[in-house]
């Protein structure tokens, strides 16, 4: 009997998604606007809370390019970004003829380190180029130090766009992730922990922002009788049809949390009585939504052995992200390193975690895991 492929996070559908779709296509509004749209965001400014104002996107990373637009970075600017996450949140840097400047991630929360982060912008300044913004991710749905990063950004005058692609759901002292930095992201690609099919939103303090940031997404048309345009603009609005499946989404998001919040618990648990195996906690005040569920081996062998021991079973499995400070393209950008994410990559691998997963699943990933002779 062929055993069922498990993916590393596939998407799961819930009950509304089909009768917001329908009703896209009943009414006709199969365009980059409509109904869903409105609702979708006011559904996740709800959410959110603090006052938050939500452009829904066509994706994390053009929510990420249009974030670093409206804050001003240009040609020639620099922008301090973590090492440690999927090339999505510095390639917009790129866009924008700005230069990412990588920055190590601390042990804590493998996210952006503070102490580095200082040390960068005290180093960056004296070289007379004051960085114009610094991108903090969440990643795998640990809230980076909010708290220090904050005090830096005030210190020093620089904005922070927050990365909250992989952390929606989580939390930083009660408060969401998405709405603690200057500008925040999220993505709602098929993998995350809700989805759009492929979408995303930019999170912003106040309408005035929001109202700038769909002007840039919708080609930056000016209010005339024909097209009009002073600016450059993008065509990034989310289509009416995926915010129907969004608006669906979000009625079971608590429970997409709680889910994959198990899944963290259930390999944590299982595997803990083994003395090979690390698991990321969560510091006091934070709140994981534990998107993917992550281990560190004992060394990269031990990490490839279990990887292509599940791969055979047909499980998916992936290491943890490539520093952007190691990747090809980014081999002559500026760097700040500690170590941390070259280890965290050669060491780290994420477990199948989808809100979908059956405890037969995750007994089967499990049992497999054990049968690895390390």
């Amino acid at each position: 009997m062929t055993k069922t492929k498990i993916w590393l996070s596939s998407p799961h559908m819930g009950n509304l998604e089909q009768v917001y779709v329908k009703e896209a296509f009943d009414t006709n509004w199969v365009a980059p606007l409509g109904p869903n749209v409105n609702q979708f965001e006011i559904a996740l400014e709800e959410y959110l809370e603090e006052d938050s104002k939500v452009a829904a996107l066509s994706s994390g990373t053009g929510a990420l390019h249009l974030a670093l637009e409206i804050l001003g970075v240009g040609y020639g600017d620099e922008v301090l970004c973590q090492s440690f996450t999927f090339s999505a949140s510095a390639n917009p840097i790129t866009y924008l003829g700005a230069t990412p400047v990588f920055i190590d991630s601390e042990k804590d929360t493998w996210n952006i380190d503070p102490v580095l982060l200082e040390e960068a912008i005290i180093e960056r300044m004296a070289l007379g180029k004051k960085p114009k913004a610094i991108v903090a991710v969440h990643l795998y749905g640990m809230p980076y130090k909010a708290r220090e990063i904050t005090t830096i950004s005030q210190k020093y005058n620089i904005p922070i766009v927050e990365d909250s692609a992989e952390a929606l759901g989580s939390t930083f002292n009660g408060r969401k992730c998405g709405t603690l930095g200057t500008l925040g992201v999220l993505s709602f690609n098929g993998n995350k922990i809700i989805t759009t099919s492929g979408g995303g939103a930019l999170v912003c303090q106040d309408q005035n922002i929001k109202n700038k940031a769909i002007h840039l997404a919708t080609q930056a048309r000016d209010k005339a009788p024909h097209y009009e345009h002073s600016k450059i603009g993008y065509n990034y609005r989310l289509s009416n049809v995926l915010a129907g499946i969004g608006r669906g989404q979000m009625a079971v998001l608590e429970d997409r949390v709680k889910a994959r919040r198990f899944n963290y618990n259930f390999y944590e648990n299982s595997l803990e009585l083994s003395s090979s195996f690390e698991f990321l906690n969560e510091p006091q005040g934070s709140y994981s939504n534990r998107w993917l569920s992550c281990m560190l081996t004992p060394s990269y062998e031990a990490r490839e052995k279990i990887r292509r021991s599940l791969e055979e079973e047909d499980i998916e499995t992936r290491p943890l992200w490539k520093p952007m400070h190691l990747q090809p393209i980014f081999k002559d950008n500026p760097f700040y390193t500690n170590g941390v994410s070259e280890d965290l990559f050669k060491r780290g691998l994420c477990l199948p975690s989808g809100s979908n997963l059956s405890e037969d699943d995750l007994h089967r990933i499990v049992n497999l895991i054990l049968k690895v002779k390390l």
